[in-house]
């Protein structure tokens, strides 16, 4: 894939992942367009980068979601590359009932229907653009899932199991599809639930991953893990069924 040149437009760009993509992509000669809940984060990176075409747009509403691919496709003919990357990530106890999974964020909304929907509604308008691309931010959690974590570990293997069927359906479109699979990443996901644990330090940035898995991508590699995630991919189910004893021992 050529990875200059393109016009690219990521959803959760203000932060995170999502931001390092658009660093990664402004810095590469390509066309940064950034969307997000809120305003002040995207005026904030868009400060930093004057070059970034902004949009305020909440994935998990529909009408949110019509109006950002109106705009996009009316103002940016040449659009041809969609990361889906904007998520959430929560603490949900189901011993407790689902009260607690009801009373916040959606994950399965955000997550994984945002990502369906918004890859249906641009594919008319990738189809027959040069290196048109649809890149999908999953986890490591969804190819094995923590306890504390279930929605966002089901959600995220949706993800996984999406970027497979729907890379199948578009191969006589030329719309290449790619799946990017994060480890634990310095970020602002989950702040109540890493405060929770206290000590727990994440060490690896989101330019380190991005930087890392671009490469994968320059070279048309369509599942990309980094470091513990690599091994994932294709790790055997009696690897992933250890891995998970393991990570979920202390529930």
């Amino acid at each position: 894939m050529d990875i200059s040149g393109n016009t690219v437009l990521i959803t959760g760009g203000a932060t995170g992942i999502g931001y390092a993509f658009a660093e990664y992509f402004l810095k590469t000669g390509n066309e940064v367009i950034i969307c997000g809940r809120r305003e002040e984060r995207l005026l904030e990176a868009k400060k930093k980068h004057p070059e970034f075409q902004i949009k305020v747009c909440d994935v998990a509403k529909e009408a949110d979601r019509n109006s950002l691919v109106e705009w996009a496709t009316s103002n940016f003919d040449k659009l041809n590359i969609l990361v889906n990357n904007a998520g959430v990530q929560r603490d949900v106890d189901f011993t407790k009932g689902v009260t607690e999974f009801l009373s916040g964020e959606n994950e399965i909304r955000i997550n994984l229907e945002a990502t369906i929907i918004l890859t249906g509604l641009f594919i008319p308008h990738l189809t027959g653009k040069k290196e048109a691309s649809i890149i999908n931010v999953s986890s490591g959690l969804g190819f094995i899932p923590v306890a504390r974590m279930p929605v966002y570990s089901a959600s995220k293997a949706g993800v996984h199991a999406f970027s497979m069927a729907i890379r199948q359906q578009l191969i006589k479109s030329g719309i290449k599809v790619f799946e990017v699979v994060p480890p634990a990443i310095e970020s602002e996901l989950n702040p109540e639930g890493r405060a929770k644990r206290g000590n727990f330090k994440i060490d690896l940035k989101p330019g380190e991953f991005v930087d890392a898995v671009m490469e994968g991508i320059k070279n048309n590699i369509f599942e990309i893990g980094y470091g513990m995630t690599a091994g994932l991919i294709k790790a055997s189910r009696e690897d992933l069924d250890k891995s998970f004893q393991q990570m979920n021992s202390h529930w």
